[in-house]
């Protein structure tokens, strides 16, 4: 960011603040954050998530045969706690799909996996969620359907719990 040094403190802060709220304003971040104080450290990485989460769903493919690509966050320390699947699920409580995950990604977040054919129809209602080994799944998770898109949802625990012991399930952790 320029700041002119012939300008007074209070100036030179308020053209930081503007450079800020210009570089911010497609985030609609000016109405509602505020910049970092001068001389704080801003190349920080965000803090690591407390639970597994969906970030984002995106489909390819065709009917009866998508391809699903889920990008996750997860929490992992290695095969003792790690994101083992993401699963497809119909509202009424039906496994469509579930990719096992071989191995943590402790240093690799988030991280995109696909997956599939799955077969749907691009309008049905799909869940998609994640799964914590061995905290179980997550809250955080994604409702849509191909044709629509997906938007992040609360899932509630209860919700299917029945396929956490439903095949397939991962036969073990890689590393």
């Amino acid at each position: 960011m320029i700041r002119p040094a012939g300008l007074p403190r209070r100036w030179r802060r308020m053209v930081g603040r503007v450079g800020w709220c210009l570089a911010a304003a497609w985030l609609g971040a000016c109405a509602t954050s505020t910049p970092h104080a001068e001389g704080e450290d801003t190349n920080v990485a965000p803090p690591k998530p407390t639970h597994a989460e969906v970030l984002a769903v995106q489909t390819s493919g065709s009917s009866a045969a998508f391809t699903f690509a889920v990008e996750n966050a997860s929490p992992d320390t290695g095969c003792d706690h790690y994101a083992d699947w993401w699963e497809v699920v119909s509202p009424d409580g039906t496994l469509l799909y579930r990719r096992i995950l071989l191995h943590s990604h402790v240093d690799e977040q988030p991280f995109t996996r696909s997956g599939g054919p799955v077969a749907v129809s691009p309008d049905q209602d799909l869940f998609v969620r994640v799964h914590m080994h061995p905290d179980g799944y997550a809250i955080s998770g994604a409702r849509g359907s191909v044709g629509e898109g997906f938007s992040a949802i609360k899932i509630p625990l209860d919700f299917a719990a029945h396929l956490e012991s439903a095949p397939p399930l991962p036969d073990d952790c890689a590393f």
